[in-house]
């Protein structure tokens, strides 16, 4: 989907403590991510992901993402401009 999405988003992720690389492991997996690594800082986990619109974007989100045993917040971030 690369070079056709019409929507890019990061999706920060704060996950019960010890949880964040299982979390980002198993987001990595999900289609429509990017990227999902485990950082320090106020977020445990950043997610690069793209869908086909806002509406997709925020059904990944809520139906894939959020459904990830350990989370207990997301903020998701779309991205203006791309490229």
């Amino acid at each position: 989907m690369e070079g056709h999405a019409v929507v890019q988003a990061y999706i920060l992720i704060q996950t019960e403590v010890g949880k964040a690389a299982a979390v980002a492991g198993e987001i990595a997996g999900i289609t429509g991510v990017i990227t999902a690594e485990d950082v320090t800082g106020p977020y445990d986990v950043i997610v690069r992901a793209e869908a086909g619109s806002v509406d997709e974007l925020g059904q990944l989100v809520v139906a894939k993402v959020q459904g990830v045993a350990g989370i207990t917040r997301t903020l998701t971030c779309p991205v203006v401009k791309l490229g």
